[in-house]
């Protein structure tokens, strides 16, 4: 079995967490590539890409480690909700969002250049909403909570309390679908006669 260095091509952390409470050990090296944006293409494909994007990246400079890229996206009607640029436009998303059901969907990815190795996955889960006050809504936005999540909101924060029910992987709409990317990347692992340093 060959050592190999596990990479999180992520600033999120969400995502670091999550690889912790699994007990991972792995460097964190955030990629800075520049995510086109949603053009009417399937969303996971989408998602997915987005993912292989950013792994691609951290592998051009570190081609002897595993990278894990990752991208969560939020669906509604077949529209990508991204980030919110600022409070009005985190106002739109959760008002979409009230009352209904929408999609999260995680694309992850393994990819390690120096073994000519590629590897994504994506899981969904569907998160149902109830009716959203235009106070809770505003009260949230002011704790400044929903400027770096897709979708204007994160599961595990306040809005939490926005939430009826979810039908799916709870860590999906956290940000990585633990149970689902823990068995792939021990596969991975395996096939390819490779174990974490």
């Amino acid at each position: 079995m060959k050592p190999i260095l596990l990479i999180l091509a992520s600033g999120s952390p969400r995502r670091k967490l999550l690889l912790e409470q699994i007990g991972l050990k792995f460097k964190t090296w955030p990629s800075n590539v520049e995510e086109p944006a949603f053009s009417g293409t399937d969303p996971s494909t989408y998602a997915s890409d987005l993912a292989l994007l950013k792994a691609r990246e951290i592998s051009d400079q570190a081609p002897e480690a595993i990278v894990v890229g990752s991208d969560t996206i939020v669906v509604v009607d077949n529209v990508v909700l991204g980030k919110p640029v600022d409070a009005e436009s985190a106002h739109k998303m959760l008002r979409m969002l009230s009352g209904r059901s929408h999609e999260v969907i995680t694309a992850y990815c393994f990819v390690c250049k120096g073994l000519s190795l590629e590897e994504v996955h994506y899981v969904s889960t569907q998160v149902h909403f109830r009716e959203l006050l235009d106070t809770e809504i505003e009260r949230y936005i002011a704790t400044g909570a929903p400027f770096d999540k897709a979708g204007s909101y994160g599961i595990q924060d306040y809005s939490s309390i926005f939430v009826d029910y979810i039908e799916g992987c709870f860590y999906n709409v956290v940000g990585l679908p633990l149970s689902d990317f823990n068995a792939r990347l021990d596969h991975f692992l395996t096939i390819n006669k490779l174990v974490l340093q």
